[in-house]
């Protein structure tokens, strides 16, 4: 009896819970559905696009060492993917669909509606629990509420693990050769570009390669240096996590292998590590039990009563790095020119967006996610609502960043602005953060946008008005 095995943001073959709970029940053949419109929906940068295409191939090579032929229906939009799983499924003969759980409002919807047309061919979608260590909706309050704030949940977390997160899983052992034949000739029309796939290299083996370089190597000094944007000492194994190339749950036994075999040691660089790790499945936590938050809707509703700006100039100033904020403009090049962005650059930039423009967050979400190679909707939309205080467990709106100082403290020797602000390069000591006119005048390089100073003064009486606003109505 014939399994197919539907692959989504799931491109491996290690610790794959589909592929390993299918495999036992018979021959399998693997589905990928491409969806290049949804793509377009979903705002899918490029860089993201080729990852995923190349990784699609790499998954074929990988399977094929398992004798797991793979076909890759072109589907266009989650709309054509029921039809075309159930008319793969009756022409092989599959009476069982195995495939791992999404939490994002479309893919959730793709799912069951996959799941009413394989019936309609006497065949069951058989679901399995993949993306976070401790399945959503696992981690509640002794009311059995979703948590709100990350300490608490995180708390929470850690004493669950051992009872509740899901268990790693070995690449499955291979199966006899089916006779059928790969099908990769829907991704025929997309031109590899050297630039992505030199800097973002497709596989498995890639992916485990700089997991272990960074435990060996780096994740014990991670504390100290993740701040530093210009230092190279983040994992940057994000896009890998995004497409599902590797799994949150592998990175936490990495970890753990240098950790006592514990999630906490007190070995502070990989205790922080791990805390970011939890931060990721708090988010998509935070997706399945509020899946508003998929629509673009703030967590909290009152937020939207603030009087976003709608400003297209400021906009594309922020967009195109000339906002005379030398650490803002290089941290917006450097997602602009690689397609991703150092971690507190994306707190700096998207705060820099909604506390001193006050531009609406979800333009900057948007944006984010049309040019991030790890562009993901849990992850993005928390890291936004947090930065614009409308989101769960947000950073107060009092608390807003200088980018000034953020520059002083994580980038001293203006080595980061520099590089992606190479105008600037000949300016010498603290001045780099900070040009005077006349050097701006010399470099070419724009006046600010926005006085620090107002800009935050303003914010703060508009959220200051909104909170006292709440509390008369609940008076």
């Amino acid at each position: 009896m014939s399994q197919l095995v539907w692959f989504r943001s799931d491109l491996r073959i290690h610790d794959n819970p589909a592929l390993s709970e299918a495999m036992p029940h018979g021959d399998c053949i693997a589905v990928y559905c491409l969806c290049e419109k949804q793509w377009q929906a979903h705002d899918v940068a490029p860089a993201k696009r080729s990852l995923i295409v190349r990784q699609v191939k790499a998954l074929a090579e990988a399977l094929g060492e398992l004798n797991v032929p793979l076909k890759v229906l072109d589907c266009d939009s989650f709309d054509e993917v029921p039809a075309a799983l159930a008319e793969l499924a009756c022409a092989v003969g599959a009476e069982r669909v195995y495939t791992n759980e999404e939490y994002e409002l479309n893919e959730l919807k793709c799912a069951q509606q996959a799941e009413k047309a394989l019936v309609s061919v006497d065949a069951k979608l058989h679901t399995r629990h993949d993306q976070c260590a401790v399945a959503p909706g696992e981690v509640r309050t002794q009311q059995g509420d979703m948590y709100k704030v990350f300490s608490a949940f995180k708390k929470e977390y850690l004493r669950q693990f051992d009872s509740r997160s899901r268990k790693l899983m070995a690449v499955p052992d291979g199966q006899s050769v089916t006779g059928v034949d790969n099908d990769l000739s829907a991704l025929d029309r997309f031109e590899e570009r050297d630039v992505y796939a030199k800097q973002w290299p497709a596989g498995e083996d890639v992916a485990h390669d700089r997991l272990n370089d960074f435990i060996e190597e780096q994740v014990k000094a991670y504390s100290d240096k993740r701040d530093f944007p210009a230092q190279d000492a983040t994992s940057q194994l994000s896009p890998y996590l995004a497409i599902g190339a590797l799994s949150t749950r592998q990175c936490l036994q990495a970890a753990m292998s240098v950790n006592e075999g514990s999630l906490q040691s007190g070995r502070k660089g990989v205790d922080t590590w791990i805390s970011e790790l939890i931060w990721r499945d708090f988010y998509r936590h935070l997706l399945y039990a509020y899946p508003d938050l998929c629509r673009y809707r703030p967590f909290k509703p009152d937020t939207d009563r603030l009087p976003w700006r709608k400003d297209e100039k400021l906009f594309k100033a922020w967009c195109d790095g000339k906002t005379g904020y030398p650490l803002v403009d290089a941290a917006m090049r450097q997602l602009n020119e690689t397609s991703w962005m150092h971690n507190r650059l994306r707190m700096v930039t998207a705060m820099f967006l909604t506390k001193h423009l006050f531009i609406d967050w979800r333009w900057g979400e948007k944006y984010f996610m049309e040019h991030l190679v790890d562009g993901d909707l849990a992850s993005n939309n928390g890291g936004w609502q947090w930065s614009a205080s409308t989101g769960v467990d947000a950073v107060p709106y009092f608390r807003i960043f200088n980018p000034v100082r953020q520059s002083e403290r994580f980038d001293p020797d203006g080595a980061f602005i520099r590089r992606y602000v190479p105008e600037l390069k000949d300016i010498k000591g603290k001045e780099i953060h900070w040009p005077t006119d006349n050097q701006r005048k010399a470099c070419d390089y724009p006046v600010p946008i926005v006085d620090h100073a107002k800009a935050v003064a303003q914010t703060k009486q508009w959220f200051k008005e909104l909170s006292e606003t709440e509390e008369a109505v609940e008076a």
